[in-house]
This record gives C-alpha cells, sequence and structure tokens, in this order.
C-alpha cells in the first residue's frame, strides 16, 4: 500500500522524541508538510533538520509548552490563521506521574486534565475548520492502553486516559459528515524515555535491578519485546491516510498483544 500524502499538512505535538517523533519523521517520507510542536527549541531545531523534504514540503515548529494551556492555544491559532487548513493533528504529550490512585492529590488530576484534554480540545477546535472547509480531517490522539486495561501504579494516567478516549469518540460522531476521523492509538510498552523511567520507578519500589524489571515486563507482552517507536508511528500515518477514511471512533492498540480484553 502507498500512503501518499503530499499536499497535506500535519500538526504533530510532543515531537522532539519517541513517539512523536517517529510519526513526524515518517508522515515527512510520506510528503506531509510537518509542523513539529513541543517546548524545547533545541530540540526542536534538531527534529526539523531530520525532517525528509522536497520542494513543495514546507516544514515547520511551534514552541510551547503544554503545561501552559492558554499560551499553546493561542500559538496555535496564530499559526493556524495563517497556515490554514492543517489536515492532520496527532495530539501526544507525556503522561502523568506514576503513582496509586489514592496517593494523588486533586491538583495531579486537574494537571494531567489540562494536559491531555483541553489541549486536545483546544487544538480540535483550533483546526476542525479548516478541515471542515476541505473535507479532510484526521485526529489522531495518542493515549494508552490503560484505555482497555487500567495499568498499576498509574492511577492519574488511566483516569484521564479514559477520559480522553470518551471525549474523541463523542466528536468523531459530531464530525464524521465533513470527511474529518477521530481515532486512538493506545501503545503498549514502548521504548521511549517515559518507559524507561517508568522501568526505573518500578525498580525503586520493588529494590529490583532495571534489568529484572524490564525482563518482567517483556516477559508480559505476547510478543517478547517492547515496541519501536517507528512501529507505533506506522500506525499513525495509516490513520492519516485516505486510504483510512471509514476507521472512525476506534482505539488501536499497539502493543504486541498484551492487552487482555477485546
Amino acid at each position: 500500500m502507498n500512503i501518499d500524502l503530499k499536499g497535506k499538512r500535519a500538526l504533530v505535538c510532543g515531537s522532539t522524541q519517541g513517539i512523536g517523533k517517529a510519526t513526524a519523521l515518517r508522515l515527512a517520507a510520506c510528503g506531509a508538510s510537518v509542523t513539529l510542536a513541543a517546548r524545547n527549541e533545541d530540540s526542536l531545531q534538531l527534529v526539523f533538520s531530520e525532517l525528509e523534504a522536497n520542494d513543495k514540503q514546507a516544514h515547520s515548529f511551534i514552541c510551547a509548552d503544554f503545561d501552559s494551556s492558554d499560551v499553546l492555544i493561542h500559538k496555535v491559532t496564530d499559526f493556524v490563521n495563517e497556515n490554514s487548513p492543517i489536515h492532520i493533528l496527532v495530539n501526544n504529550t507525556g503522561g502523568p506521574a506514576p503513582g496509586p490512585v489514592l496517593d494523588a492529590v486533586p491538583e495531579e488530576y486537574i494537571e494531567g486534565f489540562k494536559r491531555h484534554l483541553i489541549n486536545n480540545h483546544n487544538l480540535a477546535k483550533a483546526l476542525i475548520p479548516g478541515m471542515k472547509a476541505v473535507s479532510y480531517g484526521r485526529i489522531i490522539n495518542i493515549i494508552s492502553t490503560s484505555v482497555k486495561q487500567p495499568i498499576p501504579d498509574l492511577g492519574v494516567s488511566n483516569t484521564i486516559r479514559g477520559a480522553v478516549a470518551s471525549w474523541a469518540k463523542t466528536l468523531a460522531a459530531e464530525v464524521g459528515r465533513f470527511g474529518i476521523t477521530v481515532n486512538n492509538i493506545l501503545p503498549g510498552f514502548t521504548d521511549t524515555a517515559r518507559l524507561r523511567s517508568l522501568i526505573k520507578n518500578i525498580a525503586e519500589k520493588k529494590g529490583q535491578s532495571i534489568a529484572e524489571v524490564t525482563q518482567a515486563m517483556e516477559d508480559s507482552v505476547p510478543a517478547g519485546r517492547f515496541a519501536d517507536p517507528d512501529e507505533t508511528a506506522a500506525a499513525v500515518v495509516f490513520l492519516a491516510a485516505t486510504q483510512a477514511a471509514y476507521i472512525n471512533g476506534i482505539n488501536l492498540p499497539v502493543d504486541g498483544g498484551r492487552t487482555q480484553s477485546l
């Protein structure tokens, strides 16, 4: 299957590392003009320099902190006003800190709700008018397999991710008639800085080595290994393509078969 995104513009959030970076690189390789969004300008410049480009692609980046929702949406709105339409939105940002649900304080839930659901909502609202105008839109949210099966010791994350999935399903029904799809990618254990941080946290709590924790996690996956970020990015790019026009409102696990629920 040839995925051709020439003439399409994509905004990829959290695109300086992990799944976000891999997605940005794949979208660019398929011909899309990619706008990176993250908070570290040096990292943005580095990834920007790695994006594949031809004479018809116009890549760019937006430097914004996703913990400052008002600043983020202001910068994105200004960008959209000058560069609409954006055909593809990839919502992706770092998850809440680990910990049992009962140990969390209300502020952690509020912060996670703003970082994920509110930012996703505001970005979608800013981009959807342009998508409607051209009858083409792809909103793809990078969430977690905790949407289907809560992950131990990720109390706040499990809660917030579920809210994002419900928001996305509701939005999918509202915008489908305009040629816009809204889907969620649910990554499993993926070799990213986030996963390495979680492994370190678990090892410290259990008094185990990082190697022991890593092995146990890999053994829990039928595939017997962690995903490479590029494998998850491949699923994102497919959902962004014209070929995926009739896939709408789904939660797609990319987890090597680890999730036990249907």
